[in-house]
């Protein structure tokens, strides 16, 4: 009898590595449904099937059945010029049947994987993926590797709320690269998670500190490295109350920053200026729409299903700010019905929204009580500087929902008259 799930995953990796879709596989001879159900191992293959499935591979129905401790090798070699599905499809399911390989292939199909996880917001199994690779660095010894994993592990953590272990993990990685004195590359993509997770915990004179170390060492590049180092001093030196210092450095990286490097930052790195844009005082909210319709007319070229999300998550905090409350609701709605793609803090700022739209409804105890929540969610995550954003925000509803005491004439005549003795 065929192993199941282990010839679902040969079968998915022979279909990718020739280029094939599923329908193009199945053929005349099978449904694309059967083939999904083999693939994941939920069925098992007939006679028939095998035989039809390998005339079509263009190998033996043996072949087809053996075992596969897959070449590592080979499969990274395939990777190369594949789509980013493809290559994660192929290289998890090369590692999910590998054996003996050499370690240091089998870190680098771990890393393409995890990234790949990433894109497509599947922390618990990007997780899984660094976690291995911080064991497989201890095991080559190789400090480099090893704090390269910290500092992605502890932007995961970062992504899923959970604080306190990510800036755990991002220092252990910072006084890795210290130790070892590792290349400012790796030094600087270290910096990049530490001062992330440190402002999310709310210690900004630390990240400060690692902020300004972050720029010495980015000062002459231009690359993504480059624009994400400025990206990530321009939220610190926001949160520190600095928002013309936060636009220079954003503005430079979005004019700086070559988008054939890197698509998905070039678009990314406007949205960002956007927001930023909306937390200046009063905002600037035709710049914010400037940006907007930029990100719009790029997204047949860079647009992914979480840069679409962040693109509706930024148009309906805008609507708010514009008085069009009514809009805001319809692109909520719209977040609503997809598969929910991001990170914990954007999710958190959606539910605020939510019960600021509930505040205009009148529905008052409903918003205060969600708001609440939101808060203690957050301060208990270690979210610190999102808890207090929420927290103030709570405050200001409840001083605008309190009314004022109505002068008491007859009480303030007597205390007056008693003060002049009478």
């Amino acid at each position: 009898m065929v192993e199941q799930p282990a010839f679902g995953r040969r079968l998915r990796q022979l279909r990718i590595e020739r280029g094939l879709t599923q329908g193009a596989l199945a053929g005349d001879g099978m449904s694309t449904g059967y083939l999904s159900r083999l693939e994941s191992g939920a069925r098992q293959p007939t006679e028939r099937a095998l035989a039809h499935l390998a005339s079509q591979l263009g190998v033996s129905t043996e072949e087809l059945v053996e075992s596969t401790a897959s070449s590592l090798a080979r499969s990274l070699t395939i990777a190369t010029g594949l789509g980013a599905d493809e290559t994660g499809e192929l290289l998890s399911g090369a590692l999910a049947t590998a054996g003996g390989e050499d370690p240091l292939l089998r870190w680098q199909a771990l890393w393409q994987v995890a990234d790949w996880r990433r894109q497509r917001k599947e922390y618990a199994e990007q997780r899984a993926c660094l976690d291995e690779l911080t064991t497989l660095s201890d095991q080559l010894g190789l400090p480099e590797l090893r704090a390269r994993a910290l500092a992605e592990l502890a932007r995961c953590l970062r992504s899923t709320g959970e604080v306190p272990a990510a800036v755990d993990t991002a220092l252990t990685a910072h006084q890795l690269a210290k130790d070892n004195a590792l290349a400012p590359y790796v030094m600087a993509n270290v910096l990049l998670a530490v001062v992330s997770v440190l402002a999310e915990a709310d210690r900004l004179p630390e990240a400060s500190r690692h902020t300004d170390e972050l720029l010495s060492l980015v000062e002459g590049r231009s690359d993504p490295l480059w624009a994400e180092a400025l990206w990530t001093a321009a939220n610190i030196r926001l949160r520190q109350g600095e928002p013309a210092a936060a636009a220079e450095l954003l503005g430079e990286a979005v004019r700086g920053f070559d988008g054939r490097d890197n698509p998905t930052l070039w678009t990314r790195l406007r949205i960002s200026a956007a927001r930023l844009n909306l937390q200046t005082t009063p905002p600037d909210t035709e710049a914010a729409h400037r940006r907007v319709e930029e990100v719009q007319a790029s997204l047949p070229l860079t647009g992914t299903p979480t840069i679409e999300q962040e693109l509706l998550f930024l148009r309906a905090h805008l609507a708010m700010h514009t008085g069009h409350p009514t809009e805001a609701r319809t692109l909520l709605d719209q977040l609503d019905s997809l598969d929910p793609l991001l990170p914990y803090q954007d999710r958190i700022q959606l539910d605020v929204l939510r019960n600021r739209l509930l505040l205009l409804d009148g529905a008052r105890d409903e918003a205060v009580t969600g708001l609440r929540g939101l808060a203690e969610q957050a301060q208990n995550n270690g979210n610190m500087a999102l808890a207090a954003e929420i927290w103030r925000l709570l405050a200001e509803s409840l001083a605008q929902d309190t009314p004022r005491p109505a002068p008491r004439v007859g009480l303030d005549r007597t205390r007056s008259a008693n003060r002049r003795g009478f």
